[in-house]
C-alpha cells in the first residue's frame, strides 16, 4: 500500500509533530510552573502533589504545524481551526484560574456551531447495523452539534489518571489512519488531521504516562475531544465511516464512563455536573491495582474495541460479534462488582449491621 497523504509520507507526518510537541512539553512546564498553572492535589484527586497543567498546549502547537506543512485550506479546515482556538482558550483560562462549567459549555456549543453551520459538517444520514436514518438539515445539524459536545465532555470527563486520556485519544486516531489505508481513503482530510492528531498525542504521551511529569489540562481534553469528534464527522464526508457504530465503538470506554456517571450521579439525586471518584479508572485503583497496570487495562479493552471497529469495516462481522460479546460481558461484569453505578459499599455496611445485630442477640440469648 502507498503509504503517502498529499504527497507527504505518513511516518514524516507522525514523527515530525510528535517531536514537535516532545520538544515543546519542557518548555510549556516551565511556563505552567512561573504562571502558577497547577493541579492541586485534593480528596478527589489520584495525586498527592502540585503538577503543572497546560501540556494540551503543545499538542495544539504541533497540530498548528502539522496543519501548516501537511493540510490543506478550505471552509471545513478553518471552521475548525476557529472552534479549536476558542477551546484552547477557555482551556487556557480554565488551566490557570477554574472557570464556571456552564461558561465552558456555552463556548463548546459555539465551536461545535462554527463547525457545522461554517464547515458545513454535519449528518444528513446515519447507517445503524444497516439501517439508514436520514436528516433534513436542521435535525442533521442539531444531532451534530451534541454529537461534537458529547464526545468533546467525554474525553474530558475521562482525564482522571496518567496518560488516560491521550492514550485512548492515541488509539482513536491510529484506528482511523488504519480504518482509512483499508478503505483506500489515505488523502481524505480526516486521515490527515488523524496522523497530525497522533503525533501531537503521541509526544505528549511520553511526558503524560504514568508517573505523570505534567498534565494535559482542559486545554488538552476539550481540544482532544472536539478534534475526535470532528474527524468522525470529517469520516461521513469521505466516507470512511460507513456506519455510526464504527466511532462509538472505537469510543466506546469514554461514551460508557460518560453514561455510567450521569445515571450513577441520578440514582444519587446528585447534579450530573458533580464531580466523583467513581470512574472506571478509579474502580481499577480500588481493586489494588496500581496506576501504571490499572492505564494498561484500559489501554487493552479500549485497543480491543478498536480491533472490533476494524474487523466490521473489514466486513467480518462474525468476529467482530464475538469480541464485542465478550466485552459486554465484561463491561456488565464491571457494573456488577464495581462502584461504578451502584454504590454496594452502602449495602456492605447494611449487611455488616445486620450481622452484628444477629450476633449481639445470639450472645444475648
Amino acid at each position: 500500500m502507498d503509504l503517502v497523504v498529499n504527497e507527504h509520507n505518513v511516518f514524516v507526518i507522525v514523527i515530525v509533530t510528535l517531536l514537535t510537541s516532545l520538544i515543546l512539553v519542557p518548555i510549556i512546564k516551565k511556563a505552567a510552573v512561573h504562571i502558577g498553572a497547577m493541579d492541586e492535589p485534593n480528596a478527589r484527586k489520584i495525586h498527592k502533589v502540585p503538577m503543572p497543567r497546560l501540556g494540551g498546549l503543545a499538542i495544539y502547537l504541533a497540530f498548528l504545524l502539522g496543519y501548516i506543512l501537511y493540510g490543506e485550506v478550505n471552509n471545513q479546515m478553518l471552521s475548525i481551526l476557529i472552534g479549536s482556538f476558542l477551546l484552547i482558550l477557555i482551556g487556557l483560562i480554565d488551566d490557570i484560574k477554574s472557570v464556571p462549567a456552564r461558561y465552558k459549555l456555552i463556548v463548546q456549543i459555539i465551536s461545535a456551531v462554527i463547525v457545522v453551520v461554517y464547515g458545513n459538517l454535519s449528518f444528513t444520514e446515519i447507517s445503524i447495523f444497516g439501517h439508514n436514518i436520514y436528516f433534513n438539515e436542521f435535525w442533521g445539524s442539531l444531532l451534530s452539534i451534541i454529537f461534537i459536545v458529547a464526545i468533546t465532555n467525554a474525553i474530558n470527563l475521562i482525564d482522571g489518571l496518567d496518560g488516560l486520556a491521550a492514550g485512548i485519544s492515541s488509539i482513536y486516531f491510529l484506528t482511523i489512519a488504519i480504518i482509512a489505508f483499508i478503505l483506500n481513503r489515505i488523502g481524505g482530510l480526516d486521515v490527515i488531521i488523524s496522523l497530525i492528531m497522533l503525533g501531537a498525542t503521541l509526544g505528549f504521551l511520553i511526558h503524560n504516562f504514568p508517573p505523570a511529569k505534567i498534565f494535559m489540562g482542559d486545554t488538552g481534553s476539550l481540544f482532544l475531544g472536539f478534534m475526535i469528534s470532528v474527524i468522525a464527522l470529517l469520516g461521513y464526508k469521505v466516507t470512511t465511516f460507513t456506519s455510526l457504530i464504527v466511532p462509538i465503538i472505537i469510543l466506546a470506554i469514554p461514551i460508557f464512563d460518560t453514561i455510567f456517571a450521569i445515571l450513577r450521579r441520578l440514582l444519587k439525586g446528585q447534579n450530573i455536573g458533580v464531580a466523583d471518584k467513581e470512574h472506571f479508572h478509579h474502580q481499577l485503583l480500588k481493586m489494588r491495582y496500581s496506576p501504571m497496570t490499572s492505564i494498561l487495562i484500559i489501554y487493552a479493552i479500549d485497543i480491543a474495541f478498536a480491533t472490533v471497529s476494524i474487523f466490521y469495516i473489514l466486513g467480518d462481522t462474525q468476529v467482530a460479534i464475538a469480541i464485542y460479546i465478550v466485552l459486554m460481558i465484561l463491561l456488565l461484569f464491571v457494573v456488577l462488582k464495581t462502584d461504578i453505578l451502584f454504590d454496594h459499599s452502602k449495602k456492605k455496611i447494611k449487611i455488616n449491621k445486620i450481622s452484628n445485630k444477629t450476633k449481639r442477640k445470639v450472645k444475648k440469648k
